[in-house]
């Protein structure tokens, strides 16, 4: 009994071990991915389930594997209850891969790889790139680039959905918001 002490003990450490680093990896492979929603790739789809849903509009997550910025996105800002829980209230998000081959339907039904979708059809030359369409598929706002912080990306939400993007550039509505918060 004394000898299968140590043993059961240093099987209970190394299962521990190997449980949590398992954990880990699987938590820092892609933490932001609970972010998005469930599709096959027909963006017509995706927008008649984002009328249905009540949704204001789509956010289209233009993204790449080796992107440093969309996995800081993901770890540190799409990753938050909070801001999940705002994002998912008024928009369908859907990610789309700019390297990716696999093939989607565009808004009009026309079937295209995701690398041509985002390359031809919407420019996206670096990522993130986060556009916002309305329920017919229309371009509403675009940013590109990783947001300074939790609170930017909820502004960048806020002025999708005030329709702040008619009247002034997010760079300037975020200025305005900086102010804001100081007084």
């Amino acid at each position: 009994m004394i000898k299968t002490l140590p043993v059961l003990a240093v099987f209970f450490v190394i299962f521990s071990l190997v449980s949590s680093s398992i954990f880990a990896e699987t938590l820092l492979r892609d933490p932001g991915d609970h972010f998005f929603d469930q599709s096959l790739g027909d963006l017509q789809e995706e927008l008649t389930i984002a009328r249905e849903d009540g949704k204001k509009a789509v956010m289209l997550f233009f993204e790449q594997e080796e992107c440093p910025f969309c996995r800081r996105m993901k770890a540190d800002v799409l990753n938050r209850p909070d801001v999940q829980e705002y994002y998912k209230k008024n928009f369908r998000i859907i990610p789309i891969d700019i390297e990716g081959d696999l093939s989607i339907k565009d808004f009009q039904g026309v079937d295209i790889r995701e690398k041509d979708f985002a390359f031809h059809v919407h420019r996206v030359r670096a990522t993130p790139v986060f556009l916002f369409v309305d329920l017919y598929g229309n371009p509403l706002a675009r940013y590109t680039g990783a947001t300074a912080d939790i609170d930017e990306f909820k502004w960048l939400a806020d002025y999708v959905l005030a329709s702040e993007y008619k009247n002034l550039p997010f760079t300037k509505y975020k200025r305005q918001r900086r102010q804001q918060s100081r007084q």
